[in-house]
């Protein structure tokens, strides 16, 4: 996972069967010090939450796909959970993955998909 910037939005009169009602929305892949870094993406919004000017994680290649309701549809990144916090820990804090987050002291606590915000904050506070 990566996390990225939702900096705007696609509007497509034609898609893909499987992606009807998707919505398409431009991001910026950020690097660890939440600096932009890459060129724009086009993600598919997993969530159903996503807007402009959010702070997301996203994945890529299969995993896209498989992120969608419909796992057979030709989506290269998807928007799998929206960043309600990152927060810098002691370096190496975090282990296992792989990815620009692995390992890298940031711990995101954001909505993932099929959980609403309200219950995802709930969980951080009660510390599971």
């Amino acid at each position: 996972m990566q996390l990225a910037r939702v900096i705007g939005t696609v509007v497509a009169t034609v898609k893909s069967p499987g992606l009807e009602g998707v919505k398409l929305l431009v991001i910026q892949p950020l690097d660890r010090a939440l600096r932009p870094t890459g060129g724009q993406l086009v993600a598919a919004d997993a969530v159903h939450m996503a807007g402009p000017g959010e702070l997301v994680y996203f994945v890529a290649a299969r995993e896209a796909a498989q992120a969608m309701p419909d796992p057979f549809v030709p989506v290269d990144h998807a928007i799998v959970g929206i960043v309600d916090a990152v927060e810098a820990l002691a370096r190496g804090g975090l282990s296992g993955g792989s990815g620009p987050t692995a390992g890298s002291g940031f711990r995101t606590g954001g909505a993932t998909r099929g959980e609403p915000r309200a219950r995802a904050a709930r969980r951080r506070r009660q510390g599971s």
